[in-house]
């Protein structure tokens, strides 16, 4: 079995080490015999959707998220077919927030992919620090890291999870990220899957069982380093 794994546009999307999701992605699958490869997807490059089975996007500023909306808009209906279809997407702070209807800065409204049914406005006081959250989607708390002056209005998706600690989406509805289809939605930083093994498989195995089947269910790691991390963030929270 094998995996493609995009990473789009890695020179304006690396913030807070994001790419260490990549790293997470890609290990996994090799300790487990299942070949990955990587594909850088640069910016201004074509892009062959069709030949993808995950998206990983990571976060950036505001200045590198208004220049990457001009870009986006070249690649909008077939990212919109891949996500509509199925494929699998994990996509971090400014990258969620770019795939919903506008993201409304202090200045402008960047116009979003409208693959979700969010929309994000700036406020003036960032949201900062870490964060804890319960999902009904794994056994683990989900912990991660946010740095944030968006507030996302997370309309008719699915939450990620309840905050336990800290913001999330905007400080007031209890909620952090969002689950669409396979599309997986977060503020968390870390980079988040090192820290949360179970999401991580989670994305794997949708992409697998998209591309081989249903029902594709990945062997167990011992994961006794990646559960300590974990554990010390939702142990310590206010840290």
């Amino acid at each position: 079995m094998k995996l493609t794994i995009g990473y789009l546009y890695p020179e304006l999307f690396n913030l807070y080490g994001d790419q260490g999701n990549i790293r997470c992605l890609e290990k996994r699958l090799q300790w487990r015999g299942i070949e990955a490869d990587v594909i850088p997807l640069a910016v201004g490059e074509w892009i062959d959707f069709g030949g993808l089975d995950l998206i990983c996007w990571g976060g950036c500023s505001d200045r590198e998220q208004e220049l990457a909306a001009g870009y986006l808009r070249e690649i909008r209906q077939d990212f919109r077919a891949f996500a509509e279809d199925g494929g699998v997407v994990l996509a971090v702070c400014a990258a969620y927030q770019l795939l919903g209807q506008y993201y409304e800065t202090e200045h402008k409204k960047i116009e979003g992919l409208g693959i979700l049914d969010i929309h994000t406005r700036w406020e003036q006081k960032r949201l900062v620090g870490n964060v804890v959250l319960e999902s009904s989607l794994f056994s683990m708390p989900v912990v991660g890291f946010e740095n944030h002056a968006g507030r996302t209005d997370s309309g008719s998706c699915m939450p990620l999870g309840r905050v336990v600690c800290g913001n999330g989406n905007n400080g007031r509805d209890g909620f952090e990220g969002v689950i669409w289809k396979n599309v997986l939605a977060t503020y968390l930083h870390g980079p988040l899957l090192p820290r949360n093994p179970q999401v991580c498989d989670f994305l794997l195995e949708r992409a697998l069982s998209r591309k081989y089947g249903q029902g594709i269910v990945l062997e167990a790691l011992p994961d006794e380093t990646e559960q300590r991390a974990n554990r010390f963030v939702s142990h310590n929270r206010r840290l």
